[in-house]
């Protein structure tokens, strides 16, 4: 199982000197991938413009969306980021989509909530017939059995939203069978994700708080994803030997702070 990385794109007050200090801390760790999140009605950095700034001082990792909300944009404006980006770095993107869960978002973007679905699947067909982004591996996210059709249909693989390694199990087998209903070969691309805040109690504490915050629109369940965030070493190894187990291709551990000494403890932890 590879590991990624995720920017702190979505931690408020984050600025284009930490996305460019984490990026190269991970461009020279055993780290594969480097990973944001997308949110339009929040303090945050737009994830296609995060992960151009991290390509500029990165070579090898990859640059991941984990997701981008694709009927946020015109399908032709985010064939034009995916693509645009997908030249600068050199072929390194893969683009995760999903179709999100934030009404404000919509409101803000002045798009269309009840078509969502509808749309993200004809910007997928849209992003396999461009030049630039026809080679682009995609990712599809989401639990519905719509979102698992769709990713069996059009894209490479599965985006999972988070949470313990049997939650990720379910839905992977989910996944799977969609991809083998549909007649595919092979099996899907599996990625998952889980949050991290390592240092002490100060530093979980701040942690949580953002994560309530983040996922407040989820009413009492951003509790549950704050108290699963991982806090040290022993949750961070049990986290990553548990998606391993239960067949992850690729796992992102999300931070909950732009500290940079945030992403020097993981890669401690890791490489105990």
């Amino acid at each position: 199982m590879r590991l990624g990385i995720g920017l702190p794109s979505t931690t408020p007050g984050t600025d284009g000197a930490a996305i460019l200090d984490w990026a190269r801390t991970a461009e020279n760790s055993p780290l594969t991938s480097l990973a944001v999140l997308d949110r339009l009605v929040y303090d945050s950095l737009d994830p296609f413009i995060a992960l151009a700034t991290a390509a500029a001082v990165t070579q090898r990792i990859g640059l991941a969306t984990m997701i981008a909300i694709g009927p946020l944009r015109g399908g032709g404006l985010l064939t034009k980021q995916a693509g645009s980006l997908a030249r600068v770095s050199g072929g390194r993107l893969t683009l995760g989509l999903g179709v999100g869960a934030r009404l404000d978002d919509y409101r803000a973007a002045e798009a269309e909530h009840r078509t969502r679905g509808t749309r993200l699947s004809a910007q997928l067909t849209q992003l396999r017939t461009e030049p630039d982004t026809e080679e682009v591996e995609l990712l599809v996210g989401g639990t519905s059995g719509a979102a698992l059709a769709r990713m069996a249909r059009y894209a490479d693989g599965y985006a999972h939203g988070g949470g313990p390694p049997r939650a990720f199990a379910a839905a992977a087998d989910r996944a799977r069978a969609a991809w083998s209903d549909l007649g595919r070969p092979g099996a899907p691309a599996l990625w998952g994700q889980g949050y991290f805040a390592l240092g002490g109690a100060a530093d979980l504490e701040a942690g949580q708080a953002y994560l309530r915050d983040y996922y407040a629109f989820t009413g009492p369940f951003a509790a549950k994803i704050a108290a699963g965030c991982l806090c040290d070493a022993r949750s961070v190894k049990d986290f990553v030997r548990g998606y391993q187990e239960v067949g992850c291709d690729e796992l992102v551990l999300l931070p909950t702070s732009s500290d940079p000494a945030q992403l020097h403890r993981l890669l401690e932890v890791l490489g105990e």
